[in-house]
């Protein structure tokens, strides 16, 4: 190979979520060939690796050195060296590591090349029986309470399928932020897919949020699929009141979260839901 002419090719290479056999038959070709791998986790992708015999040599590339690392790899390809990039599970770079390499070698011009395969997002959105026509990937939303509601408030008249991912620890809360501002909307949680104890939880927000209540611990990613914003017929006065009263039952969100909510859900303005939510509360006292 006359390496001076011919740069190398970084393959973003596509891997098991769980079940070690959902891998095409080109990524284990392609595994196979390249000069080197950049894996995740490279003790993590030796049990995938020794699983179909793949003896090429493998570096870490994470979310901690990646930066660092991008500068050698590239120069690898410029060296004409052929370099796969593998996760711990799924497609590179989507809510993984991989998009500051593939943005830097893009940059220089050099070939980048998809070998398809699992994804978890459209794996479950594949079975939640939410629409598929239109979808929008979220991934993880941020940690902290405040910057999580401003996320969710943004979204809120989104009308595409939702898609989030979230750790077992933090899933409940995540569910229950959402209920308060999307309101309790259809969705499906897929948690451990493809793998021994898979699940799919369909139903509301709150029917997902009480069976997760009922169980001792939960094990495994997360993925969540929420119904985008159904378009909304003009409600009238009577029956904003009625809304309102089933809110107040069922939420602990002040008035003025409660009217922002209710404004951005039925197109109503925010000054009348609130005044009718005081004139609620007057007649309940």
């Amino acid at each position: 190979m006359d390496t001076q002419n011919s740069p190398g090719t970084l393959y973003i290479v596509a891997t098991p979520v769980g079940n070690l056999e959902d891998i095409t038959f080109r990524a284990v070709k392609i595994l196979k060939q390249v000069d080197l791998i950049a894996a995740e986790d490279t003790r993590h992708s030796k049990k995938l690796l020794s699983h179909y015999d793949i003896r090429t040599k493998l570096v870490s590339c994470h979310e901690h050195n990646e930066i660092n690392k991008t500068p050698q790899l590239i120069t690898h390809l410029k060296n004409g060296l052929n370099i796969a990039l593998i996760s711990d599970a799924g497609t590179p770079s989507i809510s993984d590591p991989g998009y500051n390499l593939v943005t830097a070698v893009a940059r220089e011009m050099l070939p980048i090349i998809p070998i398809p395969g699992c994804s978890a997002a459209i794996a479950g959105l594949s079975v939640s029986g939410l629409p598929t026509d239109s979808f929008l990937f979220l991934g993880f939303l941020p940690k902290k309470q405040q910057k999580q509601k401003q996320a969710l408030e943004a979204i809120t008249n989104q009308s595409a399928t939702l898609i989030f991912y979230e750790s077992p620890r933090r899933i409940k809360a995540l569910i229950d932020n959402m209920r308060n501002i999307l309101g309790d909307r259809k969705a499906c949680l897929a948690r451990e897919i493809t793998k021994l104890h898979e699940e799919y939880i369909r139903g509301n927000l709150s029917d997902i949020l009480k069976t997760l209540e009922e169980k001792e611990i939960i094990k495994g990613e997360c993925s969540l699929f929420v119904q985008g914003q159904l378009e909304q017929k003009t409600i009238d006065e009577e029956q904003l009141e009625e809304i309102i009263i089933s809110r107040l039952a069922t939420t602990d969100l002040g008035t003025s979260d409660l009217a922002r909510q209710i404004s951005k859900e039925f197109k109503v303005s925010k000054k009348q839901v609130y005044d009718t939510i005081l004139k609620s509360n007057q007649s309940d006292s």
